[in-house]
């Protein structure tokens, strides 16, 4: 087996666990604070409850034919969207507050599992709102039907 020199740079990998040590020390910290879960909320509801103000982000071809929380495959071209409390099947108007294009989602799956991410959209409703090159676009979601 070959040895490699102490002090070599990148040649070993180092333990990741003192990051996470020092990373749950810091959130720790700002917890006991109260910073760390103070700073914005996931989604804001607005007057009405069928409607939300918050940040979209959208999924690809990566996920290409998996089944949804709805039981049906995952087309990247359809207008489909992924939310954590709108009912399995409902149509929802999602509006992209940076230039005002809107479509006309299904919601077919749950999430997003990202933080302040209010809606994972599709890649075809991403391009109906001119957020692709983006990634993330701040959004305002009315429930039209469920």
């Amino acid at each position: 087996m070959q040895t490699v020199p102490l002090g070599a740079g990148g040649a070993i990998p180092r333990p990741l666990f003192h990051a996470r040590r020092r990373a749950a020390s810091i959130a720790a910290a700002l917890c006991a604070a109260g910073w760390l879960f103070a700073v914005a909320p996931v989604a804001r509801a607005d007057s009405d409850a069928s409607t939300q103000t918050g940040h979209a982000s959208w999924y690809g071809e990566e996920f290409a034919s998996r089944v949804t929380a709805s039981g049906e495959r995952f087309d990247p071209g359809k207008l489909t969207g992924a939310h954590r409390t709108f009912p399995l099947g409902a149509k929802v108007r999602v509006t992209n507050l940076r230039n005002g294009r809107s479509v006309l989602v299904t919601i077919n799956d749950r999430g997003p599992y990202m933080r302040r991410r209010a809606i994972d959209l599709s890649y075809g409703a991403a391009r109906a709102l001119g957020m692709l090159r983006q990634g993330i676009a701040p959004v305002r979601i009315e429930l039209v039907e469920s």
